[in-house]
């Protein structure tokens, strides 16, 4: 079934990053902007075929090159934007910091890294920010929930985390 959303999404010209972010209501899912990345991939390698190549093909241009880059970088930002997320679910759901090393191919501190990265964003911008300026419900990690984090960040590579890491 296709949605006036992503009708929109497919008649839309890409050549920066931000033109992703252009539908209502939030931004463009991965999945359509892989969709749109391989087409504009697809046409680029038809331009490597030989002219007398016996099928009709679609060629791509310098438009189908700077759409895949583009697309790439937007790809790139929005799955980077959710990796601490997801390595904080894998110690919730009591993976180790070795195997979640092993997932992202960096060392276990790297990935502690990461993490911490995460949680002083949501506490120190997202938090703060949030209750300085009188929100009711403030968004990211309070106090607690930001100390739960950097315990979970102390445990040795192959501990598992005893419960939810600055869950509320």
């Amino acid at each position: 079934m296709s949605t006036p959303e992503y009708e929109h999404w497919q008649n839309l010209t890409v050549r920066r990053p931000g033109d992703v972010r252009t539908l209502q209501g939030g931004p463009v899912p991965l999945s359509w902007q892989c969709e749109k990345r391989t087409a504009h991939n697809d046409r680029l390698t038809n331009s490597r075929l030989p002219a007398d190549f016996p099928h009709q093909v679609e060629r791509g241009d310098a438009g189908d090159a700077l759409a895949c880059l583009a697309l790439e970088e937007s790809i790139r930002r929005d799955i980077e934007a959710v990796r601490a997320s997801r390595v904080r679910e894998a110690l919730e759901l009591g993976s180790t910091w070795r195997q979640i090393a092993d997932a992202l191919d960096i060392t276990a501190d790297d990935a502690r890294a990461v993490l911490r990265q995460w949680a002083d964003a949501q506490h120190h911008v997202l938090y703060r920010r949030d209750v300085e300026d009188g929100q009711p419900q403030p968004l990211g990690l309070d106090d607690q929930g930001y100390a739960a984090v950097l315990a979970v960040c102390e445990l040795g590579d192959d501990e598992t985390a005893p419960g939810p890491a600055g869950a509320r």
